[in-house]
């Protein structure tokens, strides 16, 4: 099995013993719903809300060693995110997630078969828009134009927008949302 299908497998299979509500984000799910890419690292969303993170994280660094050391923990609840290594080394990184949006992007997770016996939950299309967008890297872009070309005529754009724009203004980024709009066909 593929050492990233085999780390994204033995965290999801934990977090679903534990009955958390989570998905896997970013490259893997790109490989779901866009085009093809290299990853090094599986990242996973983990719905823990606002002030209760210490809780979660401190449970997955009882089962998985922190890429960080004693300071793990510490840079988990200050960024939002905990760095993780499967027991195979590869990196995983959790997100911890609170938003509205977040909250109802656990609710459109659905299952995806990468391999034989690897079946994990990833988040839509259109939530994978949405984060990829608000990232606003270079190469985030990047996979937002292989979303809209493998999911053409499939996506939600006005879920997309709705969900992108409290987003961007929190983030005081209009510019995101032309670029949204742009690779939607709104503008």
């Amino acid at each position: 099995m593929n050492a990233m299908f085999e780390a994204a497998k033995e965290i999801c299979v934990y977090m679903q013993s534990q009955d958390w509500k989570f998905c896997i984000i970013g490259g893997l799910a790109v490989l779901r719903w866009g085009e093809p890419r290299l990853t090094q690292d599986a990242d996973l969303s983990l719905l823990t809300g606002f002030g209760e993170e210490e809780p979660f994280a401190s449970e997955l660094l009882a089962k998985f060693k922190g890429r960080l050391g004693d300071h793990t923990l510490e840079f988990a609840l200050t960024n939002r995110v905990l760095l993780l290594h499967a027991t195979n080394g590869v990196a995983l990184d959790v997100a911890f997630a609170a938003l509205d949006f977040e909250v109802e992007m656990m609710e459109r997770v659905s299952a995806f078969e990468f391999a034989p016996d690897v079946i994990l939950p990833t988040c839509s299309a259109e939530d994978l828009f949405i984060m990829k967008a608000f990232a606003g890297r270079a190469k985030d872009w990047l996979d937002v134009d292989g979303l809209v070309v493998r999911q053409a005529g499939k996506l939600d754009g006005e879920y997309i927008l709705k969900h992108l724009e409290p987003l961007c203004e929190l983030k005081e980024a209009p510019e995101i949302m032309e670029q949204a709009r742009k690779r939607l066909g709104f503008s």
